[in-house]
């Protein structure tokens, strides 16, 4: 699983709302649009992975860059973001007990943390782990290189862009409600 920038990304949105420690214990949710939820998947995969990426994030008007260290061991998903001269900004960890996040510096206006989960593991969850649990008359497509999320309108809400059809690592993620969009390079190839 390559082409986590994403998740870095997401990651330090998150972490953006405030300094110093949080841990939620209950079922953690992100927002898909601005007032409909969705409760995340498990943290748990099937088969592990461990990446290294650069993401590069646009948000109102403005980039941000980090690497971010994102590993899923099957129980766990781990996210560490760093600015490019490697100073420590946050941790954020997912397991079953919940999201537990620490921010050491603050990132500006990302997304919130829960919004970042919730891309990371749109990009590389399995499509029926999110199916059931996406708002009636929302539907997840994959097509060639892209996975889309549409509401019950019909309006694009998500798009994530892959390297190619045969390797599902993201390249680049757009979320069209919440005004922001990440590209990942992926630095292990």
């Amino acid at each position: 699983m390559r082409g986590l920038l994403l998740p870095i990304v997401l990651l330090g949105a998150l972490l953006t709302g405030c300094a110093g420690s949080s841990s939620t214990a209950d079922a953690p949710s992100a927002w898909l649009k601005p007032g409909t939820r969705v409760a995340l998947p498990s943290p748990t995969l099937a088969e592990p992975f461990s990446q290294q990426q650069l993401l590069t994030a646009e948000v109102k008007g403005q980039r941000h860059t980090m690497m971010v260290l994102l590993n899923a061991d099957g129980q766990r998903l781990t996210l560490v973001g760093m600015s490019p001269l490697g100073i420590r900004l946050f941790n954020l960890v997912y397991d079953e007990q919940g999201i537990h996040s620490r921010q050491f510096i603050k990132l500006g206006e990302l997304p919130p943390a829960a919004q970042v989960l919730a891309d990371i593991m749109l990009s590389y969850w399995p499509q029926a782990q999110w199916q059931a649990r996406l708002p009636a008359g929302w539907r997840l497509e994959e097509r060639d290189d892209r996975r889309r999320l549409y509401d019950d309108r019909g309006v694009l809400i998500s798009e994530i862009r892959y390297q190619t059809a045969e390797r599902r690592h993201p390249v680049s993620i757009s979320q069209s409600a919440f005004h922001y969009r990440i590209a990942i390079e992926n630095l292990e190839e």
